[in-house]
């Protein structure tokens, strides 16, 4: 019995989830929210660790492509010193847009989780073609805590 427990003490114990880093990224749309930006986060993740964070800073920075996967997307390509994604994991707390979208082809991630659908603007109204081949696809992580962030901040805008 001794051996099993002190196995068990040395065995690293990873709690690090998928759920785990999806709150990651809704911290970081918390973020935007604090901008009056629509709260959209995203962070990248490479050998079970954060290496880039991102969210939609448009307003602020007067830029349609300032959204939280370009963000992201260029902080991460930095900090690898490279243009390719192709072992890293990109959390995003909506479903990317057609340009977002493009721009994960262009960096060969191997695979996106996305919190909430965008049924309105996401990259699925033009079609799942527009990611690279390679790339593997997760939906609905999170989803609810994702859909009232942005419900939230919309319904707060119509008033």
């Amino acid at each position: 019995m001794t051996y099993n427990i002190l196995y068990l003490c040395r065995m690293e114990i990873n709690l690090k989830t998928d759920e785990y880093f999806m709150r990651q990224a809704i911290e970081e749309a918390k973020k935007a929210l604090e901008f009056d930006e629509v709260p959209v986060g995203a962070v990248i993740v490479c050998g079970n660790s954060i290496i880039a964070r991102g969210y939609n800073y448009v307003e602020h920075l007067n830029d349609v492509t300032a959204h939280a996967e370009m963000q992201a997307f260029t902080s991460a390509s930095d900090h690898l010193g490279g243009k390719f994604l192709n072992e890293c994991t990109l959390y995003v707390t909506l479903e990317p847009c057609v340009m977002c979208a493009g721009a994960s082809y262009w960096t060969r991630i191997k695979r996106i989780v996305i919190g909430a659908a965008d049924k309105k603007n996401g990259y699925r109204e033009i079609g799942k073609k527009i990611l690279h081949p390679k790339t593997n696809i997760e939906f609905g992580c999170l989803e609810t805590e994702c859909g009232k962030l942005l419900s939230d901040f919309f319904k707060d805008k119509r008033k």
